[in-house]
């Protein structure tokens, strides 16, 4: 049935589709070039991604918002009003299918279009891993570049929410960082959020956005209102440091930024590195303060066994082995499923990453 129900809703629209684009263009009007904008008005993170998907509807006729509940702003209120104002035929619900939302939103990318689909949790995403790793991220390459769908954006909120057990706490962003093909993004704040977001809408690949649930709500800072992008596989260096380097992404650098704090007061000088994208991640960047500080602290939410760390962590020991002074620390959730009782000790807190800090610069 829900099958069917997204073969209907393609029906409606393929009129319509036509009409627009042919198979193989591109989607939308060229892009403002990508800078950092400063100021800007304090709104959370929700609210910085529905600013963004406003944007990204508005500046560009053939962008369309899709997934479970969109229609009414979804659980998260990250597409509130979006329908009212860009109406039914570009901004709808699509029936509980992750598998038909991921596979409708390739074609429609196919055709030319900005295929912005949202799976409800990220946690809900695995019934849609065929499509996406098996057809989106091939597009391209299995047809010698004759045709594409760069146009595809898939957001999806992940990590712990405080409440969330093991069905909708997970932190998957580890599974499409091995598959050629996908680019793999998570903002840490509203402001880059933002960003990244309409970054990732307009980067002619397709795109895994995950955004951080725990800060939806929680993280407030100044935005700006208009349309701008941050670049994409490029990290920032958000505190420097001489001791020791710190990376992470998404949620975990609000963690990182206390540990580095906490540290400082006890002489320990910190520099945090947030990553942004995770695929293609910015190896250079790591690696040159690596160089400086002779060793690494990697930290997230996923389960140690197999996480991005993991990759972090051999490339790093790989380019830096003669000025790495100690082995590579990382800090990150535990090899179980994300329990609900007990996610304060899954989690990878402030405390457990200090002790991570000081026994690799004691080593």
């Amino acid at each position: 049935m829900a099958a069917k129900g997204l073969r209907e809703v393609g029906r409606r629209r393929a009129a319509e589709v036509g009409r627009r684009c042919l198979s193989g263009g591109s989607a939308g009007p060229p892009a403002p070039a990508a800078k950092r904008k400063e100021g800007g008005k304090a709104v959370n993170l929700f609210t910085a991604v529905n600013q963004a998907l406003h944007i990204a509807l508005d500046t560009d006729p053939r962008a369309y918002v899709f997934g479970e509940d969109v229609g009414f702003g979804g659980v998260f209120r990250c597409t509130t009003g979006l329908a009212d104002r860009f109406g039914k035929s570009r901004v709808f619900n699509t029936p509980l299918c992750e598998q038909g939302i991921a596979g409708f939103a390739i074609g429609l990318a196919a055709m030319g279009n900005r295929a912005i689909a949202e799976i409800q949790f990220a946690d809900y995403i695995f019934p849609a891993f065929d499509q996406i790793v098996n057809e989106a991220a091939k597009f391209r390459y299995r047809s010698g570049n004759e045709f594409n769908c760069g146009g595809l954006t898939i957001r999806t909120p992940y990590g712990a929410v405080g409440h969330g057990g093991h069905y909708h706490s997970q932190s998957p962003e580890a599974f499409f960082c091995h598959v050629p093909g996908l680019k793999v993004v998570i903002p840490r704040s509203p402001r880059e959020a933002k960003g990244l977001l309409l970054a990732s809408i307009r980067d002619p690949n397709p795109v895994v956005f995950f955004e951080p649930k725990w800060l939806y709500r929680l993280a407030v800072e100044e935005v700006p209102e208009e349309d701008y992008m941050l670049p994409l596989s490029e990290a920032e260096v958000i505190r420097e440091g001489s001791d020791i380097t710190l990376v992470g992404w998404g949620a975990q650098l609000a963690v990182l930024k206390e540990a580095c704090e906490d540290a400082a007061k006890d002489g320990v000088s910190c520099e945090l590195i947030d990553l942004k994208t995770l695929v293609p991640w910015d190896k250079e960047t790591v690696e040159a303060s690596v160089k400086k500080t002779g060793k690494l602290l990697v930290s997230h939410e996923a389960p140690v066994t197999g996480g991005f760390g993991a990759e972090i962590a051999a490339s790093i020991a790989e380019r830096c082995f003669q000025r790495l002074e100690a082995p590579v620390a990382g800090v990150c959730g535990f090899d179980t499923p994300f329990p609900f009782v007990f996610e304060p000790f899954y989690m990878p807190p402030k405390n457990k990453v200090l002790d991570a800090i000081k026994a690799t610069v004691d080593f």
